[in-house]
């Protein structure tokens, strides 16, 4: 469906249950942890064509355990296999609602920007003629001041 204007608001009650149903999520998985960029980059990872791979060494442990050492826990290899692929799955959905709430994130700026775009046009000119509305347009002209002097800049310097 293409994009169409978004029309919508959440109520202060509806950000507070978003909230509560996040914070939900945190204690329905209390062994989160939070890594540094050093022991990312360390560890062995496990992507999708590693998955088949896994997949093969679990039942190769579990049907074969007395080809490996005693102190091997073949027990605690299928929980983490097991909690990676719901993970996996459960990261994926996250990732499809954290892309629609970006994506829609960026769409309403845009309107609201495009908007207010609009509306700065009509105070400039409008301040021409309308006492107190210099200032607005001058308050409303702020936000691109950086850019005129950048701009300005780049021109006197080339």
């Amino acid at each position: 469906m293409p994009y169409q204007n978004i029309t919508a608001s959440l109520s202060a009650a509806d950000i507070q249950e978003i909230k509560a149903a996040l914070q939900t999520i945190q204690r329905k998985l209390p062994f989160l942890i939070t890594l540094s960029p050093e022991e990312r980059r360390k560890l062995v990872k496990m992507g999708d064509k590693s998955l088949a791979f896994v997949n093969n060494s679990v039942s190769a442990a579990k049907s074969n355990p007395e080809i490996l050492p005693a102190s091997f826990d073949v027990d605690e290899l299928v929980r983490d296999y097991q909690l990676a692929t719901t993970l996996a799955e459960v990261l994926t959905s996250m990732h499809q609602l954290a892309e629609q709430v970006d994506d829609t994130l960026m769409a309403v700026s845009s309107e609201a920007m495009t908007s207010s775009l609009t509306v700065y046009d009509y105070v400039k000119t409008a301040a021409k003629k309308t006492p107190g509305l210099k200032t607005v347009a001058e308050q409303l002209g702020e936000r691109f001041k950086a850019i005129r002097s950048k701009s300005t800049k780049v021109s006197s310097g080339s």
